[in-house]
C-alpha cells in the first residue's frame, strides 16, 4: 500500500547541508514512497535520464543516504498485532552494563527497536506480539533475562495514529 505524500516546493535545510541537491531530494522522497519503482519509472518522475537516475542512486546509496530496501510487513497478518513500548531502568549505568545490555538487545530478533534515551530511564524498547499473554511471556523469558535490567514500565498502544520511517526531504 502505497501513500502519496505532498512534495514540499522547496528542499529543506536538511538536504542542502548534507551535500544532495533537489534531484537527488526528489529521487530520495520517490524512493521513500516506493523503493521497488523501477529505473526508468523513477527517471520520468525526476526528469532525468534512465543512465542519470542510475548513477545518482549509486551515489546516494555508496555516500550512505540510502541504506537499503526492505518491505513493510502487515503485523495483523503475522501475529503480531500487539505494540508495545517499555521503559528499561538497569542496575548501573556504567559502561560494561551498558555494553553487555546492548549486546544482549542485538541477538533477540522480539525486540524490534532499542533507544538509549535520556531521562527517568535508560532504554526504550519496542517490540511486537500477538496479545497480552504473548506480551506476558516475552517480558519474563526475553526482556527480564538481559542484564542488569532492575525495572521496567510498560505501555501498550491502543491505536496507531501515524506510522512512517519517512523522513522530510
Amino acid at each position: 500500500m502505497n501513500k502519496t505524500q505532498p512534495e514540499p516546493s522547496s528542499v529543506s535545510n536538511l538536504s542542502n547541508d548534507k551535500g544532495i541537491d533537489k534531484i537527488d531530494a526528489r529521487i530520495l522522497r520517490v524512493l521513500q514512497r516506493d523503493g521497488r519503482i523501477s529505473n526508468l519509472k523513477l527517471a520520468e518522475e525526476v526528469h532525468l535520464s534512465p543512465t542519470a537516475v542510475l548513477e545518482r542512486v549509486k551515489r546516494l546509496t555508496r555516500e550512505n543516504f540510502i541504506l537499503g530496501y526492505e518491505a513493510r510487513l502487515n503485523p495483523n497478518k503475522l501475529g503480531a498485532s500487539m505494540m508495545v513500548f517499555i521503559e528499561v531502568l538497569l542496575d548501573r549505568t556504567a559502561p560494561d552494563i551498558m555494553d553487555t545490555f546492548k549486546a544482549a538487545v542485538q541477538t533477540r530478533p522480539e525486540i524490534l527497536e532499542c533507544h538509549l534515551v535520556a531521562g527517568g530511564f535508560d532504554y526504550l524498547i519496542k517490540t511486537r506480539v500477538a496479545d497480552m499473554a504473548a506480551y506476558r511471556e516475552m517480558i519474563a523469558s526475553v526482556i527480564w533475562s538481559l542484564p542488569g535490567v532492575r525495572e521496567t514500565r510498560t505501555y501498550t498502544v491502543m491505536e496507531e495514529v501515524k506510522t512512517t520511517n519517512a523522513l522530510p526531504i
